[in-house]
């Protein structure tokens, strides 16, 4: 198992942290906000059956890992991140993004939610920032994957500050899906003792 201790962070008033039992109920209700107020799809089994077992999809594997924001004055989840090794679909993905991030060699960053009323804080860039240090420890992962609706106000920005687009679905097949590559941190080696 790995573990990092950059997972323990302040920000402003939240505590940044990998999600302890405690913490699913709470990481669920903001998904399943932000699938029904932001995405305007609500809860689709094939798009979003990880959010009703987080502990089977980010809990329990070993490579994977959930994170959330914790606002210290109420102990509320206010947001979330997620990773897992598991490369885009085909379908319903183009066969070439699939075969550029397969499983088990790309780190697919997944469920970067922030409820509304916590925006603007920077936890998101926080979460990201972690995900991206569990993927580098990891040291088997050669590329970060994401995919984002680019209908959702602030996520396109927002991905396209962290990494670069590399397919751009309206463009292609006309869905409001944008692909996203983010570099790979290089891990921390400590120093030798000497």
């Amino acid at each position: 198992m790995i573990r990092l201790i950059a997972y323990d962070a302040q920000v402003q008033h939240y505590d940044i942290r990998v999600a302890g039992p405690e913490d699913l109920d709470g990481a669920r209700t903001v998904m399943l906000d932000t699938v029904y107020r932001d995405f305007g799809t609500g809860y689709v089994p094939r798009w979003h059956g990880d959010i009703i077992d987080l502990r089977g999809a980010y809990v329990a594997p070993e490579r994977h890992v959930l994170l959330v924001a914790v606002d210290e004055r109420d102990g509320a989840v206010v947001a979330t991140g997620a990773l897992d090794s598991r490369g885009p679909a085909h379908p319903p993905n183009p066969r070439w993004l699939a075969e550029r991030y397969p499983s088990g060699e790309t780190a697919q960053l997944r469920r970067v939610y922030v409820h509304a009323e916590h925006r603007r804080r920077g936890l998101a860039r926080r979460l990201v920032a972690a995900l991206l240090d569990f993927a580098a420890a990891d040291g088997g992962y050669r590329s970060v994957y994401l995919h984002t609706d680019p209908g959702v106000p602030g996520a396109e920005d927002f991905w396209r500050s962290q990494g670069v687009a590399v397919c751009d679905e309206r463009e292609t097949t006309g869905e409001r899906v944008v692909h996203f590559e983010v570099p790979v941190p290089v891990a921390a080696t400590p120093s030798p003792v000497r």
